[in-house]
């Protein structure tokens, strides 16, 4: 089976971990190849998500200016067509990059266009999500909601919380997710991961998300499994970055075969091209060693992760035609 040039939908996916080396050295040409495996590059196993997430901060770095914001997204773009794949949905936290005079606005606008140029250049179709992160305040999270909100109708499409979920409460966030629920902004929301299945539960109650970013640990509570199939509710599962934080000991450990057969919406993503050091082609190699998942596996879970897009309906259809029809063809 040729997992590369078979057509993927990759829901989660951050922007500013995702930068390769050869965008890092377009950027700063005193990043040396070693300097790149070292500082952008986390290790095979890290301690817990918050060691894993010191790496983040040398992409941030690089993204402070609109030329910057433009290679990197565009670099990114670069990265899904050799990877096949055909619809992404790409996130990230415009207040992260204001260190050298970018208002939040301008971030969000720059990124937007670069994207919008992209999917016309390469005929990938993507949306935007905006995340707040758990160590933000209350009013850094609205302000954030605000921007999903004033670029509705761009290639911005929805609202997430991500970051350290172990370290911070949530309580600074719910009114942020309750003004996007209450305008009707989608919403995803990193749980499930750093902490296990109650982390999911307060998630589902407070913020009221169509889709969890990770969720595997939801497989220690049969309830719960059974509320997500109810509701519907998808995880965006990134099975390597899961084994890199020691949320499991070794890849054959890691839930997702379990949550499929289950029966719970499942899709299959990098979460961070660069820290884990992963294409999506190579996830699915992995996940066909270690599982022994065919093409069928992999065309239930895109055909999962259509349905759970932040897209119109009119859209999911045309990629649900294509990838169907690369998979039985």
């Amino acid at each position: 089976m040729n997992f590369q040039q078979l057509p993927k939908i990759e829901l989660h996916l951050h922007l500013d971990c995702s930068l390769s080396y050869d965008v890092v050295r377009k950027i700063d040409a005193s990043i040396s190849p070693a300097d790149f495996r070292e500082k952008f590059i986390a290790p095979a196993k890290c301690r817990d998500l918050a060691d894993y997430l010191t790496r983040a901060p040398q992409g941030f770095a690089l993204m402070q200016t609109e030329r910057q914001l433009q290679l990197v997204t565009r670099d990114l773009f670069d990265q899904l067509q050799r990877d096949s794949v055909i619809y992404a949905e790409i996130r990230f936290a415009p207040l992260q990059h204001l260190q050298k005079g970018l208002t939040p606005e301008n971030v969000v606008e720059i990124v937007e266009q670069a994207t919008a140029a992209a999917i016309r250049e390469t005929g990938i179709e993507a949306r935007l999500i905006l995340c707040t992160l758990r160590h933000f305040s209350e009013a850094q999270s609205l302000q954030t909601v605000k921007l999903v909100e004033r670029f509705r109708g761009t290639t911005v499409a929805g609202f997430d919380i991500a970051a350290d979920e172990a370290g911070y409460p949530i309580d600074a966030h719910i009114a942020a997710f309750r003004y996007a629920c209450d305008r009707k902004i989608p919403r995803t929301a990193h749980a499930g991961e750093a902490r296990g299945p109650e982390s999911v539960w307060e998630t589902l109650k407070n913020f009221c998300p169509s889709r969890i970013g990770h969720g595997v640990r939801s497989i220690e509570d049969p309830r719960l499994i059974e509320h997500l199939k109810t509701a519907g509710i998808h995880l965006e599962v990134c099975p390597s970055c899961n084994v890199q934080i020691d949320i499991v000991d070794q890849y054959a450990d890691h839930p997702i075969d379990k949550l499929y057969r289950a029966g719970v919406s499942v899709g299959v993503n990098t979460d961070t091209r660069t820290i884990t050091n992963i294409t999506l082609t190579q996830e699915y190699q992995k996940l066909h060693q270690t599982f022994g998942w065919t093409a069928a596996h992999f065309l239930h879970c895109n055909l999962n992760a259509i349905r759970a897009a932040f897209i119109p309906e009119k859209l999911k259809q045309a990629l649900s035609r294509k990838v169907r029809g690369a998979y039985r063809g």
